[in-house]
């Protein structure tokens, strides 16, 4: 698949939607350097290792969780090599019965719907109903890959960049967690 890269926003937000404009605003303001692939969707692990090849980031899996009484949610960042065992999980957060969030919540919380997930989308959660889990690989690499809040384009972003100026802008904090391999 020939993707090209480009650096920043698109010229025209002719057929994008609000949301994926939000985020290339708030990157802009924040002085974040960013890289851009505009693709189909992006639905799979198999096409997401396509697009992030090109974009030259890690491969990072974005999973929407909560607990059994769907009071606490949080929003995993794993490689997309390592496989998510909830039992793994659930004693680092002191929540057991993890499971996947409803759609509902992701999309109300974070203005993201499934096959979108991505960090980008804490900026829609003002009142902080969500909590950010990354696993500690996450953070070696230099660079991110992830979706700007719609999965027809994806970003290479600074991790540094995304971890210092974008969560602080966006008011979230992270919990660094250790999951094997």
């Amino acid at each position: 698949m020939g993707f090209v890269l480009s650096k920043g926003r698109p010229e025209s937000t002719d057929g994008r939607l609000e949301k994926e404009i939000r985020v290339y605003d708030l990157l802009d303001r924040l002085g974040m350097e960013y890289y851009r692939i505009d693709h189909a969707p992006a639905m799979t692990m198999e096409v997401c290792r396509d697009i992030d090849k090109a974009l030259g980031a890690m491969i990072c899996k974005n999973l929407f969780l909560c607990n059994r009484q769907k009071t606490q949610f949080y929003l995993l960042m794993i490689p997309g090599d390592k496989v998510f065992h909830t039992k793994e999980l659930s004693p680092q957060i002191g929540s057991a019965r993890l499971s996947f969030g409803d759609e509902s919540f992701m999309e109300e919380f974070l203005d993201i719907t499934p096959g979108a997930v991505s960090i980008m989308g804490l900026m829609n959660d003002e009142d902080n109903r969500v909590r950010l889990l990354v696993d500690e690989d996450v953070l070696k690499g230099e660079f991110l890959g992830c979706h700007p809040c719609v999965n027809t384009s994806s970003l290479k972003l600074y991790t540094r960049d995304v971890f210092d100026i974008f969560l602080r802008a966006v008011h979230h904090d992270m919990t660094v967690v250790h999951l094997g391999a």
